[in-house]
């Protein structure tokens, strides 16, 4: 069983996601709050699995809400605003959904949580690697995680690019990255993630990943310098 939290300023946005968590026979709710305040009281004394987390509120905004929290349960973020996805995805959010959303794209998000909390078999695991369905080209084409070298932003489509082929998806590199494992992944530009894995070398500003290269932005630099000191 699930048990979640809403955190959100507004009460339509409360009976939205109770009446599809409702639907869900894995969920349970135990608390509504209508700021970050409230939330970190109730945190303080309860412990929660999954928190459905607007952005956009009074007092404390969502994502500094998150960097106080010295225990942070799944999260699922719910918004308005799309161009803070990617500073959700350094906060590991589970999945970023716009408002407004309907059951469907709510029960895929769910979907995600359920899956992380069931335990996996370590040999099971070890044995098979691990995949994902992209759609591309009119079809859903399977492609083996660890074979991806990079991500890249164009425009509202992302180019996913694999050791062997290149997939174009239509979805924004905000959500597209949501489909990857983000301990395999790093974000060092605006516009590019990069697998950890097949990071061959760092020169001046950019990152050879195979026969690729791909630029570093200065915002990230740190971020790339942290991983290649091991810290």
């Amino acid at each position: 069983m699930i048990k979640y939290m809403i955190v959100d300023d507004e009460p339509v946005a409360h009976d939205v996601i109770q009446g599809y968590g409702d639907l869900v026979a894995e969920m349970q709710l135990v608390k509504n709050c209508y700021d970050a305040l409230d939330a970190l009281s109730y945190l303080n004394t309860h412990t929660v699995d999954l928190i459905f987390l607007d952005l956009n509120m009074p007092k404390i905004q969502g994502f500094d809400f998150l960097r106080t929290l010295s225990h942070t349960p799944k999260v699922i973020v719910t918004t308005a605003y799309q161009e803070y996805a990617l500073e959700g995805y350094e906060l590991h959010i589970v999945d970023y959904l716009l408002k407004p959303f309907g059951f469907d794209r709510f029960l895929k998000a769910v979907q995600k949580v359920l899956t992380m909390s069931k335990p996996h078999p370590i040999v099971e695991v070890a044995k098979e690697a691990q995949t994902v369905f992209l759609y591309s080209d009119k079809k859903h084409i399977q492609i083996t995680i660890e074979d991806v070298l990079y991500l890249e932003a164009k425009a509202n489509y992302t180019l996913v690019v694999l050791t062997q082929q290149q997939l174009l998806i239509r979805e924004k590199l905000s959500d597209a990255v949501l489909t990857f494992p983000d301990h395999m992944f790093i974000q060092v530009h605006k516009s590019y993630i990069v697998a950890k894995k097949h990071i061959g070398y760092v020169e001046g500003n950019r990152i050879r990943l195979g026969n690729h290269w791909v630029p570093i932005g200065k915002t990230f630099k740190n971020v790339l310098i942290n991983l290649v000191k091991g810290d």
